[in-house]
């Protein structure tokens, strides 16, 4: 999107459209679709809790990326890095790792992601993700923002927390992977 506002319950949230058409202009594969975040769920969810940090200042570029092959992953990261060279900007790609697999299976098969993504290695977590059937949703836009967090001058990623669904229900049997990770200079 590169105009308009998403309400949230702490009010509403403007999309910065002088970032916006300069990531547009910059972009061959990145283009102006707000029915493409019709049914995707990862912003809505974000946003809330960026107000909550940066109150009412805070703007946006929302990005939704359908296809997620490891050639436009780096190709959007890097049309990413070059639009945000010289901006202050956070940038975040949201996804779950495994999806409704035994725990023990999910903190093997998380890790591997969770590794290759702490070591800022986009091919490395494309080649575990499909080589071992991970069903992380959202490897492509994670890829896409290590690309262009290196760019930018990233150095590593630091583990915040992992934890699982079974986590917070009890149940083991079958759960979703969720990690938080901040890639930094």
């Amino acid at each position: 999107m590169d105009t308009g506002e998403w309400s949230t319950p702490l009010g509403s949230v403007k999309v910065d459209e002088k970032l916006a058409k300069r990531i547009f202009e910059v972009s061959g594969l990145i283009d102006v679709d707000e029915e493409a975040h019709r049914y995707e769920h990862s912003i809505e969810v974000q946003l809330p809790f960026l107000q909550y940090i940066y109150g009412s200042s805070l703007r946006f570029v929302p990005i939704c990326m359908g296809l997620q092959d490891l050639e436009i992953s780096r190709k959007i990261g890097a049309d990413l890095g070059v639009a945000l060279k010289d901006v202050n900007a956070v940038l975040i790609a949201s996804s779950d790792l495994s999806h409704y697999v035994h725990q023990a299976v999910a903190e093997e098969l998380d890790k591997l992601v969770i590794d290759a993504t702490l070591s800022l290695d986009e091919n490395r977590l494309n080649s575990c993700v499909l080589s071992e059937g991970i069903t992380t949703c959202g490897y492509g836009p994670v890829s896409a923002v290590i690309v262009a967090s290196k760019m930018l001058g990233a150095t590593k990623g630091e583990l915040l927390s992992y934890r699982t669904s079974g986590d917070i229900t009890g149940d083991y049997s079958a759960v979703v992977g969720y990690s938080s990770i901040a890639i930094v200079r």
